[in-house]
């Protein structure tokens, strides 16, 4: 039965516990906005007093504070000064704490002496005042006033406030603290007696309610057992009635039902993806054999598009492969929007026109869509038009991954690759247009992703072209055609060899010097990079090792570590071994890694650890054109920094490219990172980046990679 004074009783103390729970809050928030309104309006005018009061002294401390330390700025004559006015200022006010920034985000005065020299750069609030916005944020916290006395709890209003110069331009930012204690402890004890009078009303209510609420309690009761006697007795002439005609009927849809599931169920298997729900390789390549014989009756062209997932690895190996799966099958239900899946040519050419007309403009209408496998999916449209007709298809399957893939939790953006044969130009059996499509697919792959190609006869000369040049390259190691190069690293301010970059070059003698960007790239694809990457690696340890013990000692040695090298679950072991065989000393090595390289490995981080514990020194390369996050630079246990090229060639030409590299200089300065500039090729670059306090710099300007022997001659005279 149905308990009404219980659920009124529920109803009413959730709602006296809500309302106490909400106005109280609510009548806090309000206050605490206006207040914080009001203080901050102080902390404004009193900036103003304390700019006008101390102007000059101030912009030349702010204007002379690039480059000095947090001793210097605290001994400068200038910190001095403010601070006997700054402290004169705050006498009789609420303000505890003064603090000014300079553009940097470096902290030049506070009444604070031991916070002189931090940094706040990201800060939001510096930020906004940088940008000309008063910031303010209300907190509580244990804080010493502004005459280096004693510590307490007090809630403190933090104001950033713009400082300007006589341009109207921001020339730094004042942070001003203010002591809301007594405000706080006023509310308090306001918002205590508001929620206990509150609640005393609220009960009285109640009170007066619940006695209308029994008795109408009561009187539900009566009718409800009177409602029950006569369903009951209702009920147990309708069960007796049907249960005869249920038994009946039970066994026979029972067994036709399990028939028909069992020979259903057959059927789809062997025809269908059971995870998407769309046709299977086999059927596609029955359909698919049924409309080139067809085709080829009518003269019609047929249209094969092989669909690839861009990048979809990445998410199983950091997703897992449940969210992977989830996505497929998100991704199969998009393509759909896009592709009709016909039920064969007994449905007639009728219907599909019929059906093809009442899809959108920019649809067009095809006869299968198919998941291959993995990430996979392949369309076939029979009776292609032209090959605009066949783009146009190809680009709205392209546009279908331009939002993002909402599972659950996760947001994930992903875009396609699709490659286009031609029924009867491109192929004319079911191997040789697959075949032709996925090389069409590969090459739309590297010009970019997230695009279309159609095939050409190019495509299969250059995969033939791709396949000796593999060869080679096997045959390449054992044949001695490959070498170590070395290029040198240099002191940013004094020119001195610090360390060298070992890279690999190759000379074949079918195809002559090959360039890193062709074989390398071949390398990474075939798995040959694995035993190419540990032979630099242990060539490159063994030359230094030689160098050592004839006299010529190179400080440290980078070498480049490739996402299969990590992957692999005996690399470490494989490290070890080299550094045992060859007596290298891991404190002399430096291993470079990008940030791709992190983000493919699942393991990545419990690996680094491993090599930095080992004590060899990890650098990030190509700083700045992949993940670069904050939160996640200070997760890895890296000590060095590489500013990638593509900036360092930007100086004097690019603002961007300049603003990008001193953020990079001022993060390294704050994380403790040191810093290695790749691609300096001129003295006005060096020279920009000796000013930031770059500590090390890698280009053309200093020596290419050139071979062991002419490396010694021209750095062992220095």
């Amino acid at each position: 039965m149905f308990n009404l004074s219980r659920y009124f009783s529920t109803l009413s103390f959730i709602l006296i516990v809500l309302a106490a729970g909400l106005l109280g809050p609510l009548y806090r928030h309000i206050s605490i906005q206006q207040m914080t309104t009001l203080a901050e309006d102080r902390n404004v005018a009193m900036a103003r007093v304390f700019e006008n009061s101390s102007g000059q002294v101030l912009i030349a401390l702010l204007g002379n504070s690039a480059g000095r330390d947090a001793e210097s700025l605290r001994a400068a004559v200038s910190t001095q000064e403010l601070r006997a006015k700054t402290v004169a200022l705050m006498q009789g006010t609420a303000v505890i704490k003064i603090k000014v920034y300079n553009r940097l985000g470096i902290v030049v005065f506070s009444t604070d002496t031991s916070q002189i020299g931090e940094s706040k750069l990201g800060n939001e609030g510096f930020k906004g005042a940088i940008g000309g916005v008063v910031t303010s944020n209300l907190t509580h916290r244990d804080s010493i006033d502004a005459f280096e006395g004693t510590r307490a709890e007090v809630d403190v209003l933090s104001s950033y406030i713009p400082i300007t110069g006589e341009g109207k331009t921001v020339e730094g930012v004042f942070e001003l603290y203010q002591d809301v204690s007594p405000f706080m402890a006023s509310l308090n004890r306001a918002l205590w007696w508001v929620t206990a009078g509150l609640i005393s009303v609220l009960a009285g209510l109640y009170l007066m309610q619940f006695l209308l609420v029994r008795r109408a309690q009561g009187i539900l009761r009566e009718q409800e057992g009177k409602i029950k006697a006569a369903r009951d007795t209702l009920e147990i002439q309708v069960a007796a009635r049907t249960e005869e005609l249920k038994r009946a009927n039970r066994q026979l849809e029972g067994e036709v039902g399990e028939r028909r599931q069992a020979e259903s169920r057959l059927n789809y298997l062997a025809y269908h993806d059971p995870l998407t729900g769309l046709t299977n390789r086999r059927r596609f390549i029955e359909r698919m054999e049924e409309s080139i014989e067809e085709a080829g009756k009518r003269q019609q062209r047929l249209a094969v598009l092989f669909i690839d997932l861009d990048q979809f690895k990445q998410v199983n190996d950091s997703l897992g492969h449940t969210i992977g799966d989830e996505l497929l099958i998100a991704v199969a239900a998009r393509l759909s929007e896009h592709v009709n899946d016909s039920l064969g040519h007994t449905v007639g050419d009728e219907l599909l026109i019929a059906v093809a007309a009442r899809l959108s403009e920019h649809v067009r209408l095809i006869d299968m869509l198919s998941r291959l496998g993995g990430d996979e999916f392949i369309c076939l449209m029979e009776a292609a038009g032209t090959d605009d007709e066949v783009a146009n298809l190809a680009e709205e399957i392209v546009a279908a991954f331009d939002e993002p893939f909402r599972l659950g939790k996760h947001e994930l953006f992903l875009s396609t690759s699709v490659g286009i044969s031609i029924f009867p130009a491109d192929g004319l059996t079911v191997v040789d247009l697959m075949r032709n499509a996925d090389s069409a697919m590969y090459r739309a792959k590297a010009i970019g992703r997230g695009r279309y190609h159609f095939y050409t006869p190019e495509m299969t000369s250059e995969a033939q072209d791709k396949i000796r040049m593999e060869n080679l390259l096997r045959r390449a190691l054992e044949n001695g055609e490959l070498s170590v190069h070395l290029q040198p690293q240099v002191a940013g301010q004094s020119g001195k060899l610090v360390g060298a970059e070992a890279l690999v070059r190759w000379f074949s003698p079918e195809l002559g010097n090959v360039p890193p960007n062709s074989f390398i790239p071949l390398a990474e694809e075939s798995g040959i990079i694995i035993k190419l990457g540990n032979w630099v690696l242990r060539e490159a340890c063994r030359q230094v090792m030689q160098w050592r013990l004839s006299g010529f000692d190179l400080p440290q040695l980078s070498v480049n570590l490739s996402v299969k090298q990590l992957e692999r679950p005996e690399f470490i072991d494989t490290l070890d071994d080299i550094l045992c065989e060859t007596g290298m000393d891991p404190a002399f090595l430096k291993l470079e890694i990008t940030e791709s390289v992190v983000m493919a490995v699942g393991n990545a981080f419990n690996l680094l650890e491993r090599l930095r514990n080992m004590g060899i020194t990890l650098s990030l390369d190509d700083f700045g054109t992949g993940y670069s996050s904050l939160s996640y630079l200070k997760m890895l246990p890296v000590q060095q920094l590489k500013i990638d090229q593509s900036f360092v060639s930007g100086i004097g030409k690019s603002q961007g490219d300049e603003a990008i590299i001193c953020s990079v200089m001022a993060l390294a300065q704050s994380l403790g990172f040191e810093v290695v500039a790749e691609g300096v090729e001129t003295e006005e670059q060096a020279a920009f980046l000796r000013h930031l306090g770059c500590q090390k710099l890698q280009g053309y300007l200093h020596g290419r990679a050139v071979a062991p022997a002419e490396f010694r001659a021209r750095w062992s005279i220095r």
